[in-house]
């Protein structure tokens, strides 16, 4: 019954559709905006070695945007992504000690820490009813701390197989993009095609509605949090994989463009239905902007400037109701015209 209900309110909401729409065609005409902007102003941009470059952490930032993007739907924010990637790429180095015969006991050991990390900030906000912001910075204290813990703050080599495995190629193309696609793939067949993913943005976008039908609501609250986390431990892997010594605070930088591309992809921060492949193409966008800024001469330093403008136009973008200023505007000239004709 709780499904059917569930169903039936999300198919009710055409306004969702609308809000897929403007949210796929904005980020896509600003990406193609961009590409345009880049091929005029700095080719070297586009060059076949710098996209080599940048797509496999563009990759990275969609993986762990992606992460974001579901505790977004639930009405919260999670401001441990840079320690729960941090501490899955020091484990991925220091554990195996470049043996890669104990990168697959790391990776479980990673797995293990990134399902702790996600059920206790989901059992303190979704359970506890704690502000998000204070609840994740908290828990981001605590994977820094194991971070400490398991490298010292030393930076450490990666394993062979895991930079053939992260940092490799297939046709060109780093395989960190195909690891990317395919949890893309995953994410938009389980919340577009399932009952349960369809339950997941219901409850999001309606919390007291969806606890008034029977739906656990605090549960998935919390079971966002957890599936998060495993998108962030994937995300430090490949980083791992990718950099042939990251240092222990590989994730910070990822914090605010997490957040930004959620934005420029759509989702609403209130909560509701998320946009998995405006998310993704909004992560090329951001990287790609950086990579333009860079190619003129904008220094390294100023990237997060540049971020902050992005999530700042996408919060413009999406929170003010152009099609109300339209009408707004048309009744406005309509008005004047009429006057101008009793006028003469």
């Amino acid at each position: 019954m709780p499904e059917q209900t569930a169903g039936r309110a999300m198919r009710s909401r055409p306004a969702f559709s609308i809000a897929l729409a403007k949210g796929f065609i904005t980020v896509s005409i600003s990406t193609l905006v961009l590409i345009g902007i880049c091929l005029t102003f700095a080719p070297s941009s586009l060059a076949s070695g710098a996209l080599a470059g940048s797509l496999p952490f563009a990759a990275i930032l969609a993986i762990v945007g992606l992460g974001q993007m579901l505790v977004v739907q639930q009405g919260g924010f999670d401001l441990s992504v840079a320690g729960g990637v941090s501490l899955a790429v020091v484990i991925a180095t220091h554990v195996p000690a470049g043996q890669s015969a104990y990168l697959l006991p790391a990776a479980g050991m990673a797995l293990g820490c990134a399902l702790a990390a996600g059920l206790v900030n989901g059992l303190i906000v979704g359970f506890l009813r704690l502000n998000p912001i204070i609840a994740t910075i908290g828990m981001n204290a605590l994977l820094y701390a194991g971070v400490f813990a398991v490298s010292g703050g030393v930076p450490r080599a990666t394993t062979r197989l895991l930079a053939e495995i992260a940092g490799g190629q297939t046709f060109g193309v780093g395989h960190s993009v195909y690891f990317a696609l395919a949890l893309l793939a995953v994410i938009v067949v389980v919340m577009k095609k399932t009952v349960a993913g369809r339950r997941f943005e219901a409850i999001g976008a309606n919390p007291r509605a969806a606890n008034a039908v029977g739906l656990r609501v605090r549960l998935h609250q919390m079971m966002a949090y957890t599936y998060a986390q495993l998108l962030y431990v994937f995300a430090g892997f490949l980083l791992a994989g990718i950099i042939s010594q990251p240092t222990a605070f590989q994730g910070d930088t990822l914090l605010l463009p997490s957040v930004a591309v959620v934005v420029l992809g759509g989702t609403s921060l209130l909560g509701g239905r998320g946009f998995p492949v405006s998310t993704v193409i909004a992560a090329f966008f951001l990287t790609q902007l950086g990579q333009f800024a860079l190619a003129i001469g904008v220094p390294y330093s100023a990237q997060t400037i540049i971020q902050a403008l992005a999530l700042g136009f996408g919060i413009a973008v999406y929170s003010v109701r152009w099609s109300s200023i339209t009408k707004k505007t048309k009744n406005r000239l309509l008005k004047e015209n009429s006057y101008e004709n009793v006028a003469t």
